[in-house]
Formats: structure tokens, C-alpha cells, sequence
């Protein structure tokens, strides 16, 4: 049977549209990180190869989660994790990209839901996502290793700070100090507090944020934030991004409005690249993380301090994580790319 070339093109383009995977961008959350969330979930949109994906947005709101095409919104199922088109049709999801800051897509909630859905997903699994969210039970299990880090006190929304109070924080974690959300991120609720007068306003901000505050005592140095990943061939750590705020700290306005600079590659020496590069890999490794990670560090007296674990960091044009790939000289589509397939290949 003689087929012609144009009948052999058309039915190649057909079987590779029918082989596209449906990938949903997660993004929004429940948090006050929702709508920087939103940016870093359109570059991932944006970026994703389209010969490859058919992408859709997928906003996880409090008012509900949906499915967000041309400005319209289909109610997501969250039974099985579909909607229905305009069609009627009801779509499937092959994977999805987490770029939920927060709740419920940096803590483990939405990470458990979608195992349980044997749907695979981009950011770590539920147990590490919940650990390094939690600033407390990180560094708790993070010191037991060795690993430098601030001297810190927690507080409960309700405790009373009376002076016993006051008086250990003095001793413990002196000032100027960090007062700062046990479980949030992008520097919402952080304060930086100089005397004891301005302490209980500190928390007042922090309590916004979270029921659980973490207070810490001021490192004096360079900070720098250090991009690590795995898409199967273990843990690759990005170059280092030195954070140069034009304000007192890498506040949320310093972070999101362009008072900062961030400057990659940091101007460190061999070695103390060196030990903050080693440093990010022994904690992604130990703390057994996946896909694209970033890592905070303070040089405290020539020694890099860690800070904190970003599990799901922000992918927006102003975000560290994508200046860090760019000077790695990998694109955007090929790194949103190899981590859709890692997570599916894993999940097999």
C-alpha cells in the first residue's frame, strides 16, 4: 500500500500531540506568599517546552482550587485531582510542578495528598517538606550534625514573656536579634530588634504569620544562598548568589522591590565557596531532599552559618534560583524540564 509523505507527517504530528503529558502548575497556596507564588508558577508556565506538555495552570486558593485557562476558571476535583474543560472533557494530570510558597504546597499537606493520588510531583516529599518548613525542627535536627547555625529561643503564641523571659533570650541569643515565624517564608512577620523595648511589637508582627516564633541571635557577615538539585544523577549545587541588602537586612520589600542586590557569582574565595557549596550538598543530602532546593547561609566569622531550607524557592524573574541556572549556563526549559521527568521517572 503506497502511503504518500504528507500523509506520513500529518499522522507523526497527530501521535506526538496525543503523547504530550498534561502538566499542572501548581501555584497561590494559603499563606501571605500567595501571589509571589503566582509569579514563580507563570515562569514555570512560561518556560515549559510546549512540543513536549500540554501546561496548565492550577491556582490552590482558599476560595477554592482551580484550573485557570484563558482568565477562566474550572473547579478542580480534588477526589482525583481533574476538571472538566469547556468541552466537558475531563483532564487528567501526568505530573505536577509544585510552586506553592507555604501552605499547603511547601509543608508536606499537598505533597502527601498527590502521593496518595500516585500523582508525581516536582518538590520533596511530605515528611522533608514539613521538616524544612519548620524552621525549629530543622535546626534541631541540623545541630545534632554539626552544623553552624545562630543560637535561638522559641515562643508559643500565649506564652507569657515575663522577665525570666527576657532574661534568657539576653542571655542566649543577646541583641540585636531575629524575630521571625517558626513556619513561613519570603521574610513575612521578620523583624529585626535591637533593645528589649521592641520586642513584644516584633512578635506581635511575627504572631500574623504563624502561632510559633522563632527568635535568633544576629550573625554579622556576608549572606549568601546557594541552589542545589538532583534530577537522578545525585545532588548538583548551582553557583553562589551573595545577597547585598540596601537596608538593614534581606527584608520582604529588599527582596521584592528591588532594594538588593543579588550577585551571582558571589565574591567569595575558592575556599569559602568551597565549604558553602560542600556545606548545601551535606544538607540536601543528609536531610534526603529532591528537585531544585535552595540553601541560606550566613559567613559568621569566616564560617558559612546556616539559616534556613527553601524547598519550593521562588522562580520569578526577581527569584535567586533562576540567576543561579543562568550562570550555570542552563535554560530554564531544560531545567523545569528534567525535573517533571525525574519526579515521573521516580514515581514508576
Amino acid at each position: 500500500m503506497y502511503v504518500n509523505e504528507t500523509d506520513l507527517v500529518v499522522s507523526f504530528k497527530i501521535f506526538t500531540k496525543v503523547q504530550k503529558r498534561n502538566i499542572a502548575v501548581l501555584m497561590g497556596g494559603y499563606s501571605s506568599e500567595y501571589e509571589i507564588s503566582l509569579n514563580s508558577g507563570a515562569t514555570v508556565v512560561a518556560s515549559l517546552d510546549k512540543e513536549k506538555y500540554q501546561v496548565y495552570a492550577v491556582h490552590i486558593l482558599t476560595e477554592g482550587w482551580f484550573c485557570v485557562i484563558d482568565d477562566e476558571r474550572f473547579t478542580i476535583d480534588k477526589g482525583d485531582f481533574s476538571f472538566k474543560d469547556a468541552s466537558a472533557k475531563k483532564v487528567t494530570f501526568d505530573a505536577c510542578y509544585n510552586t506553592i510558597h507555604g501552605t499547603p504546597g511547601e509543608d508536606g499537606k499537598l505533597q502527601a495528598y498527590l502521593e496518595l493520588l500516585g500523582i508525581p510531583q516536582t518538590s520533596c516529599g511530605f515528611y522533608e517538606s514539613a521538616l524544612t518548613f519548620n524552621k525549629r525542627d530543622s535546626l534541631s535536627v541540623l545541630s545534632s550534625y554539626g552544623v553552624p547555625m545562630a543560637a535561638s529561643v522559641y515562643v508559643n503564641k500565649g506564652d507569657e514573656i515575663d522577665m525570666s523571659f527576657k532574661n534568657l533570650l539576653a542571655i542566649k541569643v543577646g541583641y540585636p536579634c531575629f524575630v521571625k515565624p517558626n513556619r513561613a517564608g519570603s521574610s513575612y512577620g521578620v523583624s529585626k530588634v535591637y533593645k528589649e523595648g521592641d520586642l513584644i511589637a516584633a512578635l506581635d508582627n511575627a504572631f500574623k504569620e504563624d502561632n510559633q516564633v522563632l527568635i535568633e541571635s544576629f550573625l554579622s557577615g556576608t549572606e549568601v544562598s546557594v541552589g542545589v538539585y538532583d534530577f537522578g544523577n545525585g545532588a548538583e549545587v548551582l553557583p553562589v548568589c551573595e545577597i547585598v541588602p540596601d537596608g538593614d537586612f534581606f527584608s520582604l520589600e529588599a527582596k521584592y522591590s528591588g532594594k538588593s542586590q543579588e550577585i551571582v557569582p558571589a565574591r567569595l574565595d575558592e575556599r569559602e565557596t568551597a565549604d558553602v557549596q560542600g556545606l548545601t550538598k551535606g544538607i540536601y543530602e543528609l536531610l534526603g531532599l529532591k528537585g531544585i532546593c535552595r540553601i541560606d547561609f550566613i559567613f559568621h566569622e569566616g564560617k558559612p552559618h546556616f539559616v534556613e531550607v527553601n524547598t519550593n524557592p521562588g522562580l520569578s524573574k526577581e527569584s535567586i534560583i533562576p540567576r543561579e541556572f543562568k550562570v550555570a549556563g542552563l535554560s530554564l526549559t531544560e531545567v523545569f524540564g528534567k525535573a517533571i521527568e525525574t519526579c515521573i521517572k521516580a514515581q514508576k
